[in-house]
């Protein structure tokens, strides 16, 4: 193809014009992303312009997102489809992009969560206005074959060390930001990191030295000037976008900063991990150990083993507090539920508020999107039998979807707050 091709697909009474990208042309293209994970898609960025892809993450956070998210789908489509929908379109009718030279790019997860349908819902609200838009897929599963970016062996092991090095950031960020003396110290030091973490991924392997560069991450984060003040440590869990999601949460991380608390976020590791257990656990239960079964597995035993060292280089050059050792996590879940409640983010919603309880973070938000009801059930749900196992844990749920106001939600969180448990 010389160009973005122009096809259409009849579904019923839709018509639904597909573009797809000629990646060939990818140079000429700005690629716009959601925004999910700031940290880490700015890493995933980097990663991406090496191969002649352009991106640019997508931070608006204004009511417009919501009201053209409610514009072109479904208004009982769950909240995340309708954000990033929301914010796609928005942006597309900024007049900042040349429409004839822009693409969209959204990831699929493949699994049981309407996720993996978001890419059909964008295509459809597309279709009459900017049908000359070609929308790609970031997915591990086969889909979208005529329309994924590319994922070659290479930029798969890249974006694997981008989500080692994009939860490592995350962690020390929140643990130095709510005690910093000097007041933007912490967030001048994220930046040079995911600059020169951006430049490493430029070279041939450099990146894959975990162990030097987790050393000299911590000791310049482990030199920023903090203050001995004591702080309610307040976990946040949850459906995948809505807990990271500044857009989804109305800058939740940020509002708790702003109350005097230290945020404490599970990595996107732990739900990657999920991802490939739960294909080993489904060959167990259905007694189907095919080649899935044994890639999974060992894609897994690799991936546990990097937050092993992960962990372990923190807790010997540093006094911050690591992340939650992934099989300590499964332990959790097996006291609550069997591993094979997995729909959306399952059973690892549950492990991570126990582990976090168990651990000193008894202040605990559950973020609950709209119309992801194995959240409800997972988190909401579990929250009784958390409590009852420990009792001075300090569980709220915060509903978000578009009638939601971003008050009422700071109030339940502040009455949490108020209650809030300090070790």
């Amino acid at each position: 193809m010389s160009k973005s091709e122009k096809v259409t697909k009849t579904s019923g009474s839709d018509r639904v014009n597909r573009s797809y990208l000629d990646k060939s042309r990818r140079r000429e293209y700005t690629i716009l992303i959601p925004d999910m994970l700031p940290i880490h898609f700015k890493l995933i960025m980097a990663i991406y312009k090496k191969y002649g892809y352009n991106m640019e993450l997508l931070q608006t956070s204004t009511r417009n997102v919501i009201d053209e998210g409610l514009k072109n789908v479904h208004n009982d489509t769950c909240y995340p489809a309708l954000l990033v929908v929301g914010q796609f379109m928005d942006a597309l009718k900024s007049g900042k992009y040349d429409l004839d030279h822009t693409a969209l790019l959204i990831s699929q997860t493949g699994g049981g969560c309407r996720a993996s349908n978001y890419i059909h819902l964008l295509r459809k609200a597309l279709s009459e206005t900017y049908p000359q838009i070609p929308v790609l897929s970031l997915n591990f599963s086969g889909l979208e074959k005529n329309a994924s970016i590319d994922v070659t062996p290479s930029i798969a092991l890249k974006l694997i060390y981008a989500v080692l090095y994009g939860d490592m950031l995350m962690l020390l960020y929140n643990q130095c930001k709510p005690y910093e003396v000097n007041k933007g110290e912490t967030d001048r030091l994220l930046a040079r990191w995911q600059h020169r973490l951006g430049k490493l991924f430029e070279t041939r392997n450099r990146y894959m030295h975990t162990k030097s560069i987790y050393r000299a991450i911590l000791k310049d984060f482990s030199a920023i000037e903090r203050t001995k003040e004591k702080k309610p440590k307040v976990g946040i869990v949850g459906e995948i976008y809505v807990k990271y999601s500044p857009l989804a949460n109305n800058h939740l991380n940020e509002f708790l900063l702003e109350e005097g608390c230290e945020p404490n976020v599970p990595g996107l590791l732990d739900f990657v991990l999920y991802c490939a257990s739960d294909s080993v656990n489904d060959g167990l239960l259905y007694d189907k150990k095919d080649k899935d079964y044994f890639l999974f597995g060992i894609g897994y035993d690799i991936l546990y083993k990097f937050q092993k060292q992960q962990i372990r280089i923190i807790k010997e050059c540093s006094d911050f507090q690591p992340p939650h050792d992934f099989e300590h996590l499964r332990k959790c879940a097996d006291k609550y539920m069997n591993q094979g409640v997995k729909m959306g983010e399952g059973w690892l919603i549950t492990a991570e508020m126990a582990a976090l309880a168990e651990t000193g973070t008894k202040n605990i938000i559950c973020t609950q999107p709209f119309g992801c009801l194995p959240n409800h059930i997972v988190a909401k749900g579990m929250s009784r039998r958390i409590k009852e196992a420990y009792p001075d844990a300090n569980i709220v749920a915060i509903d978000y979807d578009p009638g939601a106001t971003k008050v009422n939600q700071e109030n339940r969180i502040k009455l949490m707050l108020a209650n809030a448990v300090i070790e």
